[in-house]
């Protein structure tokens, strides 16, 4: 009998560095991990073929993707103006309804960063879901704020009919005390939507826990001579009756080589939420 919805949420690099290689690694990950509901950053499509696609097929997952309406900027860095970017969900259960989202631009040369909502008709209540990928520049914490309020009023507008709290997840590009995760999550700050509160799933991290998604152990990071830090996030609302979505573990994965090949330049991130009510006493 489950106890539990697992969750997770990766940034998985595109088409960079090794890709296929990679891409086999990162299903070995996700296989081992066998999570319930999967939140994608850097999603390719190229020719037909997709990654989430790709994924969802070998693993038995239904999927759901969007790509950036203005990718250009990306493609130039590979010089291929044919592969798509975008964000995917994948899920052990059905997709009932999906939303998108356009977030404000960085600047004129918008890059299309977007929120991708996923309803996830899991069994006895659906599971509201939502990934996300924000703007990358270090020097863009006003931008990535105006992005996440954007955020903050998609959650509100998706989150309703279901007593599961909203899921949110994705590459912030931002540090846990920035301003703009501050104003995330809602109980550091006002919250952008009144009363939304959502709340960070590494604080139930053991002590000690390696908690650095863009590490410097990994070469990739290491390569960009930037420090390590947590910029990948798990967001859960406030607990149904009887603690239904509660946050019972997290960690990282996909933190290392597989086969001699690291999936990605970014750690995933994966939690435990209860999916059923718990008896009183």
């Amino acid at each position: 009998m489950r106890t539990r919805v697992r969750i997770l949420t990766w940034n998985v690099w595109w088409r960079f560095g090794p890709w296929e290689q990679r891409r086999e690694a990162i299903r070995t990950v996700l296989r081992q991990l066998r999570p319930d509901v999967v939140g994608l950053q850097e999603v390719w499509e190229r020719d037909g073929e997709n990654l989430a696609e790709w994924l969802a097929k070998d693993l038995g997952l239904y999927w759901t993707w969007e790509p950036s309406r203005t990718p250009e900027r990306w493609q130039r860095r590979i010089g291929d103006p044919t592969v798509a970017f975008g964000n995917a969900v994948l899920s052990r259960w059905p997709i009932a309804e999906r939303a998108v989202s356009q977030l404000p631009p960085l600047d004129e040369a918008d890059d299309g960063r977007l929120a991708l909502h996923a309803r996830i008709a899991a069994p006895g209540q659906d599971v509201p879901f939502f990934t996300t990928h924000l703007s990358s520049p270090p020097h863009a914490s006003a931008v990535r704020c105006a992005q996440v309020a954007a955020l903050a009023e998609f959650v509100a507008k998706h989150r309703s009919g279901t007593d599961f709290p909203p899921v949110v997840t994705g590459d912030f590009n931002a540090w846990p005390d920035s301003e703009e995760m501050r104003l995330h999550g809602g109980y550091r700050t006002a919250p952008a939507v009144p009363g939304q509160v959502l709340l960070d799933a590494w604080e139930y991290a053991g002590p000690g826990a390696a908690s650095a998604t863009w590490d410097v152990a990994n070469p990739y990071v290491a390569a960009t001579f930037e420090p390590s830090a947590r910029i990948d996030y798990i967001h859960v609302g406030a607990p149904g009756p009887g603690g239904l979505g509660a946050v019972r573990g997290v960690r990282r994965a996909g933190d290392g080589p597989v086969g001699g090949v690291w999936p990605s330049d970014h750690a995933a991130v994966v939690a435990d939420l209860l999916d059923a009510a718990q008896p009183a006493g």
